[in-house]
């Protein structure tokens, strides 16, 4: 982290000069942990309007933020007449929590000081003072009408995740072009929203000119109780601030043996990750698949009859193949992409970092043609993998029906059986229910992939008034590829193994 400017500075002289309003720390001088100096450093920072904090829960963000936002109502940070703070949250209550860290702040000061401030507790939920040319703290929800013609000095925006789409997003706009007026300052704090498209994400992962990053998530697909992924998300634990370690890793398998929405609560607010807490849509969760993975040595062999499960790409896609021995359980599953562009600007503008790379570093993900991936040379490739397996069938979308007859002839394949299969409510719920079921009766087995944990994390369903489901994407910039690849080659390799076996029956002449 660069050397502190001069309003950091300020920043990192007064908070530690506050007490601890509550919790087991209560009366205590405030002592600022690492990543909560590096948030100082990084928002104060030259050039910096915004500054985006992302961390799991009971890390002390609100608090933190509130004692910047007294140091500013002091005029000790930033100072200049007239000071205005704003604390905005979804609705009133949610604010009450930053409104009351603040007000325990001032409580904790000389009695002399105390007598400066002006606390207001009834409609409004203010804090004035006239020290240093005067500054006045006040509360509002998400109604972007509330602050028109305001002129914020510093905002706090506490749970940007959770805000109401459009409300949420009038009120951030209400705000940041209010700060614009006198050079003001906007902390945007939050435990990680539920997918990538919610706004909170887009300013992690695309933050404009002037906006300053901290995210304290772990890498996707790991257990919920790996205890150095939770110390990522929850950095406050090794020095004291929230949840202890043993905390964490009670309550992770508490939620693992719980399961459902209440691992993915877990996973969404103590882990930090992007899983949406409400699981009635989801495909599958993280930890359903990854009790399907085993050991390389305890992969079972490729015996019996091969099912092939394509989704083939469009012009700038992933095409994904999953190959599955109904017989045993084992499954495998590749992916490709075109060269163009490369999988490293490929993962920045997918909003994965370098998740693609490492794919392909792992052998699950290839590439193959320029701008497109060729299907004939493709599903040749394919075959080449099964090294000489038992292909019984192919099994892909009926949408492609043109695509995948050029394909297979193109890869010799004319020979071997092609079974369509829509994405719709009618064959789309089928496949998926007979997926679901094979999952969880432990007739799937595959090593660990992280294009299959990629795949599946972003996969959600829709679901009609009937109850049918329908696969879909969580986010615009997921690849659920391979997830639709290894739903049509499981499904109809249950099928198959479900199906009466006939006998020969005997004729007389």
């Amino acid at each position: 982290m660069a050397r502190a400017g001069k309003e950091a500075s300020a920043a990192l002289r007064f908070l530690p000069t506050l007490v601890i309003p509550e919790g087991r720390l209560a009366g205590r001088k405030l002592k600022l942990a690492r990543f909560q100096k590096d948030f100082v450093r990084g928002a104060f920072s030259k050039g910096t309007s915004v500054a985006c904090l992302s961390i799991g829960r009971g890390n002390a963000k609100t608090a933190l933020s509130a004692g910047i936002a007294l140091g500013h109502l002091k005029g000790e940070i930033e100072p200049q007449p007239k000071r205005e703070i704003i604390f905005a949250a979804r609705n009133r209550d949610q604010a009450r929590t930053a409104f009351a860290f603040l007000v325990g702040f001032i409580e904790g000061l000389p009695e002399e000081e105390q007598e400066q401030f002006t606390i207001r507790r009834g409609s409004k939920l203010e804090v004035e003072t006239d020290m240093n040319g005067g500054g006045l703290a006040r509360v509002i929800a998400a109604d972007g009408k509330s602050i028109l013609g305001g002129a914020p000095t510093l905002a706090i925006l506490d749970e940007r995740a959770a805000w109401e789409r459009d409300k949420g997003d009038n009120l951030e706009n209400a705000i940041l072009s209010g700060l614009g007026k006198r050079d003001g300052r906007a902390l945007i704090i939050s435990t990680s929203a539920a997918d990538d498209a919610n706004t909170f994400s887009r300013w992690l992962d695309e933050p404009p000119n002037g906006t300053y990053v901290q995210e304290h998530r772990p890498p996707m697909g790991l257990p919920a109780d790996d205890l150095e992924s939770l110390l990522i998300a929850n950095p406050g634990s090794k020095e004291g601030i929230g949840p202890s370690a043993e905390w964490l890793r009670a309550q992770a398998q508490r939620a693992i043996a719980r399961g459902g929405s209440a691992l993915s609560s877990f996973r969404n607010l103590n882990r930090n990750e992007r899983v949406a807490s409400d699981d009635r849509s989801v495909l599958v969760t993280l930890d359903e698949w990854m009790s399907c993975e085993v050991s390389p040595d305890d992969l079972p062999e490729r015996s019996g009859p091969c099912i092939l499960g394509v989704d083939l790409g469009g012009s700038r896609s992933m095409s994904a193949a999953a190959l599955f021995w109904p017989d045993t359980g084992r499954l495998e599953a590749v992916g490709t992409f075109p060269a163009k562009p490369s999988l490293a600007d490929r993962g920045a503008a997918d909003g994965v970092s370098g998740r693609y790379t490492e794919m392909h570093e792992r052998g699950e993900l290839s590439v193959l043609g320029d701008s497109t991936v060729p299907p004939g040379p493709w599903l040749a490739d394919i075959v080449r993998l099964a090294d000489g397996a038992d292909i019984s069938c192919i099994v892909g979308d009926r949408f492609r029906h043109a695509e995948f007859v050029e394909a297979i002839d193109a890869a010799g394949l004319a020979r071997v059986p092609f079974i369509w299969r829509g994405f719709g409510w009618k064959d789309g719920s089928a496949d998926i229910e007979r997926f679901r079921r094979a999952l969880f009766d432990g007739d799937i087995l595959t090593t660990p992939s992280l294009l299959l944990r990629s795949a599946f994390s972003d996969a959600i369903t829709l679901v009609d008034p009937a109850n049918n489901h329908k696969l879909a994407k969580a986010r615009s910039l997921g690849r659920i590829d391979a997830a639709a690849a290894v739903i049509l080659a499981v499904a109809e390799g249950m099928r198959r193994k479900a199906a009466p076996i006939r006998k020969a029956r005997l004729a007389w002449a």
